[in-house]
């Protein structure tokens, strides 16, 4: 097994460059980095309840993959774009297994990330049932991924996580070098929801928590009223709401959109909001109007929620063209939802094909025989 990293993006089951164009720009190789930790996600689903004390509770369905940051690495480069990840991986078979995933089947440049010996790679067991879930973690403190300007490569866009305090460094220097900044927020567990935190929104070119983080930071009532705040501090503000779809405002581009989200039949959720966001990113990176970046972005979010699992339940362009001719040829969709997706007719020719995706399976993974 190779633990130097994938030097070069490897191929995937991606059959569409979104950024294609600008390919031939002179820009940079990579066109998002992040950074974070990885888990090893164990989702059971299939369960008519929560887990009741003093029972055991049998899943009809039970699937394991990389979770955590993994989940929008993964998403962003099914999508076809050159993603790199700075993260710590335990030596341990977990770690064998969550790396092996990330660089090798799925074309991730792991250079800037590093194998941290004697640490143990963190553990999350989560339980979907009634559309919803609950999630069991275990981990310690991981190893600083030593982020630095020299080690970090330059890329069109980062994504990070708002924390109270400055903005990491590696985030400045990107976005001084001309980065496009992404980010989210991550829930206040002391209630306090200090303003302070979103300080370093001045950095960031969009900004999309979810409705209730929106509010409570907003001090808002509705998430209309919370996007229209964040607008006021940052370029592009987006607030996810749930079933209920996505709003936004672009402030460069003068747009306004709020869309709803596509009804499906959720199997597990885990990751959904990653994918939202990664399919924002690619929208965004291409150029696309808002309203079609919102609607891309609740597509891969719901073709996601569908399968087991976080990074690998994450769709690439040959799930997303499949969707969409089975719309065309089969209906099933509203016209209001044909409409807003008459985008994807022009954006998709010869995207039906490419291999098929790897999807979470009950074991940490097979071994060639």
């Amino acid at each position: 097994m190779s633990t130097t990293g994938s030097a070069q993006p490897a191929p995937t089951s991606a059959a569409l460059d979104p950024l294609a164009a600008l390919r031939d720009d002179g820009g940079p190789e990579q066109d998002v980095f992040l950074t974070g930790t990885v888990f090893l996600d164990i989702v059971f689903t299939g369960l008519d309840h929560a887990p009741v004390r003093g029972t055991e509770s049998w899943a009809r369905g039970m699937g394991s993959s990389p979770g955590g940051v993994a989940n929008m690495a993964t998403a962003l480069r099914r999508l076809g774009l050159r993603t790199s990840l700075a993260a710590a991986f335990g030596d341990d078979v977990y770690g064998d297994y969550c790396w092996e995933s990330l660089a090798d089947s799925e074309g991730i440049d792991l250079a800037p990330s590093h194998r941290a010996p004697g640490w143990h790679s963190p553990v999350t067991v989560s339980m979907a049932y009634e559309g919803e879930r609950t999630m069991v973690s275990h981990g310690h403190e991981a190893p600083a991924p030593c982020v630095s300007a020299a080690q970090r490569p330059r890329s069109r866009a980062c994504f990070t996580a708002l924390s109270p305090g400055r903005l990491e460094g590696w985030a400045r220097d990107a976005h001084d070098e001309g980065s496009k900044i992404f980010a989210d927020v991550g829930w206040d567990d002391t209630g306090a929801w200090d303003p302070d935190t979103l300080a370093d929104l001045s950095y960031c070119h969009a900004f999309l928590p979810n409705a209730v983080e929106a509010q409570h930071y907003t001090r808002t009532g509705s998430p209309e009223e919370a996007v229209r705040a964040l607008a006021e501090l940052v370029p592009i503000a987006v607030v996810t709401k749930g079933s209920e779809g996505a709003v936004a405002v672009d402030s460069l581009t003068g747009e306004s959109a709020d869309v709803p989200a596509l009804p499906v039949q959720a199997l597990d959720p885990t990751g959904a909001g990653d994918v939202f966001v990664a399919g924002f990113i690619s929208g965004t990176l291409a150029g696309w109007p808002l309203a079609d970046r919102l609607a891309f972005a609740n597509l891969t979010a719901a073709l996601s929620v569908q399968h087991f699992g976080g990074s690998l339940s994450a769709p690439g362009w040959p799930e997303v063209a499949a969707w969409w001719q089975y719309a065309t040829r089969c209906g099933g969709q509203s016209e209001d939802v044909m409409r807003r997706y008459a985008f994807l007719s022009d954006l998709l020719p010869g995207a039906g094909r490419g291999s098929s995706l790897r999807r979470a399976t009950p074991t940490i993974g097979f071994r060639p025989s």
